[in-house]
């Protein structure tokens, strides 16, 4: 039976959607765990260094295909040239150095990419849409990834272009993010844009409460945060992403070469704004914003 590894820089609690999205990519091309195929999973828990051993417990199994997130995907490449290694990343693969073209990869890596990292100044317009009145909007991130850090400077170029007042703080940990608002109230901050990444995402419940308990208008990178709470949300389907990574995991299991797969865009963008969280904050959603939102939680 044939094993793929799936790796992620994270935990799996808050990421078992993408897992499930992931098995569904398989079993739509005809391969069910348990029956025809095996997967080991590794989750580094947010700490990079660990991906290296991670990655090489793979290596050392053999596994016929490698999944693998953006950071744990770098690890990856640099530790085999052999093993097909398809990633998920929300950045630019060629600037990242994964693949040299995204029509035709080479070697032994192909992907999904769901631009995650070129959505910023979007967001940002949408969250100023929502709270007009911030003249400061905070900005949280982590940028120990290109495409995160590539995140960063898009919204500052935005934010440079259009007069908008940054705070913009930094975290590595977790254990910063409590820090990291008291200091946006420091800086009377009147909302906040959280980065896309997989730190952060992992940390989307705990940010929302933290955002709920300083009253902040919050922007986030993923639909999961507005579900369970959060203003809003403009971002790329994740799980789509990852339902495409398994068909790609599919057909190289069936002898495809990754490097004859071109890197596939996941191209489905949702807005998604929470009204009940609008009204918490004593917010009034325009109803253009209503109307283009492609969910409105009520």
């Amino acid at each position: 039976m044939p094993v793929v590894g799936l790796i992620r820089s994270t935990s799996l609690a808050p990421f078992e959607n993408l897992v499930n999205a992931f098995r569904r990519g398989l079993n739509e091309a005809g391969f069910v765990e348990g029956q025809n195929v095996a997967i080991d999973f590794r989750y580094a828990e947010n700490r990079l260094d660990q991906l290296p051993t991670l990655v090489g417990e793979l290596v050392r199994r053999q596994v016929a295909v490698m999944v693998a997130n953006n950071a744990s995907a770098l690890v990856a490449v640099s530790q085999t040239k052999t093993i097909p290694i398809v990633f998920v990343t929300g950045g630019d693969p060629v600037r990242d150095g994964l693949v040299a073209n995204l029509n035709r990869p080479g070697g032994n890596i192909t992907g999904v990419v769901f631009f995650s990292s070129f959505l910023g100044p979007k967001r940002l317009e949408l969250l100023r849409q929502l709270a007009p009145q911030a003249a400061t909007i905070a900005v949280l991130t982590n940028p120990a990834l290109p495409n995160t850090a590539a995140e960063l400077k898009a919204v500052q170029q935005a934010a440079e272009t259009i007069g908008q007042q940054l705070a913009v703080v930094q975290v590595n940990s977790d254990q910063e993010l409590e820090g990291a608002f008291e200091t946006f109230k420091k800086r009377r901050a009147g909302a906040v844009f959280v980065g896309a990444g997989p730190l952060l995402n992992s940390q989307r419940a705990r940010l929302v409460a933290l955002a709920a308990l300083h009253r902040l208008p919050a922007s986030f990178g993923s639909r999961e945060a507005v579900l369970e709470g959060g203003l809003m949300s403009y971002a790329a389907n994740q799980s789509d992403a990852y339902r495409q990574a398994g068909a790609y995991a599919a057909r190289i299991l069936r002898g495809e070469k990754p490097g004859d797969l071109p890197v596939m865009r996941s191209d489905k963008f949702e807005f998604v704004i929470n009204l009940k969280t609008a009204k918490t904050l004593g917010l009034s959603v325009p109803l253009t914003l209503q109307t283009a939102a492609d969910e409105v939680i009520e």
